[in-house]
């Protein structure tokens, strides 16, 4: 229904699919799998679409929805509450999370699955993380924060031109106001997160939320008073790891080091 809806808009506005693509920054085939609902829309297409065709945050409200036929089904009343979500905040122990992959980050990641997962699985799953991904550029927007171990950094996930463009895309995202990315300094001998990654949430009617995953394995947590913990060390992790302008550079420097 997504891309029936911008193809409506787009025809209305005189344009061919190619012409949109030229308007906001995309190609005519990014265009056409998105009206088809082959592929979900990536980064900022939705933004730029809804402004470039006068639908006055139609499409906007229409994305917010697009992830879910494509998620696992364990993951689902989470994303549900992540759409809507005015606060996100996560910590990463082991990989880049999820709403920061590539595309070829994300799906090297489910081609390494054990048990072995089948090509449509893993075309499935990986669109299902890139549609996630209109949560960093939706409007009005969510204030999300990630704080990321070393390790995140500088595993080679899909090799090295891959890796390369994973570091590229943290660096793109960084430069998002509401997007805050925090590096745990690499030489501190302890934090308040070593026992395990989570995830935050204050959902759009102020409730708050905890995601906690291992070993496929997950769990959410609305009780307290485990929750408040989760938020309270949240906090003491921010204290704990690099600045944002430290970060970034961190960043820089193992991107040029590849």
């Amino acid at each position: 229904m997504f891309g029936v809806l911008l193809r409506h808009f787009r025809e209305l506005a005189g344009l061919s699919q190619e012409g949109l693509g030229r308007r906001i920054g995309f190609s005519k085939s990014q265009v056409a799998m998105v009206e088809r609902g082959h592929r979900p829309p990536k980064e900022d297409f939705v933004q730029k679409a809804d402004d470039a065709l006068g639908a006055q945050g139609a499409l906007i409200r229409a994305a917010s929805k697009l992830s879910f036929g494509v998620l696992a089904s364990w993951f689902e009343p989470f994303a549900e509450e992540e759409a809507k979500a005015v606060a996100r905040y996560q910590y990463e122990s082991g990989i880049v999370p999820g709403l920061l992959q590539t595309e070829e980050h994300a799906r090297a990641l489910f081609r390494g699955a054990c048990p072995p997962l089948d090509d449509d699985e893993i075309e499935r799953l990986v669109a299902g993380r890139l549609a996630r991904q209109t949560l960093l550029t939706r409007k009005p927007p969510p204030d999300i924060s990630f704080i990321l171990e070393l390790s995140a950094l500088t595993r080679p996930i899909g090799g090295r031109e891959a890796h390369r463009e994973q570091l590229q895309r943290l660096l793109e995202v960084s430069k998002l106001r509401n997007v805050h990315i925090q590096v745990m300094a690499p030489d501190r001998e302890t934090h308040a997160g070593l026992s395990g990654s989570f995830v935050l949430l204050e959902t759009d009617d102020r409730r708050r939320l905890a995601y906690l995953e291992v070993q496929d394995r997950n769990f959410l947590v609305s009780e307290q008073p485990h929750l408040g913990d989760l938020f309270a060390k949240y906090g003491m992790l921010r204290t704990q790891a690099l600045g944002l302008e430290e970060s970034r550079g961190l960043i820089e420097r193992t991107a040029e080091g590849l």
